[in-house]
């Protein structure tokens, strides 16, 4: 699926491994987040075996013009668990709607595990 929008230039059309690559970038900056996990054993075996893993850890799904992101991730030790996925909310609700120009609906941060 693609997000797609119509403006005075054209046809624009942004796909769900575009919006992931850049929800998966931005997540791994913000501090607290150690990494990006896939969310079953099977796809981590699958990713192993690939080249470009860009988008690893993020499901983006599109209805219409909005965007529905679900991230996984494993955080850092002793960092506050709550201001860290909702600082990481908030910067990916921002980035993908400043890259996409629609609506990111929500952002749902999975907590797959915490690393030393």
């Amino acid at each position: 699926m693609s997000v797609n929008t119509i403006n005075g230039y054209g046809k624009i059309s942004i796909s769900d491994l575009a919006i992931a690559k850049v929800a998966s970038h931005v997540a791994t900056e913000c501090y607290g987040i150690v990494e990006m996990v896939s969310p079953r054993f099977t796809d981590s075996l699958s990713e192993l075996l690939k080249r470009d893993v860009g988008g690893r850890g993020v499901k983006v799904t599109t209805s219409d013009d909005r965007i529905y992101i679900d991230l996984y991730v494993i955080m850092k030790f002793g960092v506050n668990i709550n201001a860290v996925a909702e600082s990481l909310k908030e910067a990916i609700k921002y980035k993908v709607e400043s890259f996409t120009g629609m609506i990111v609906d929500s952002v749902n941060v999975n907590v797959m595990g915490v690393k030393l």
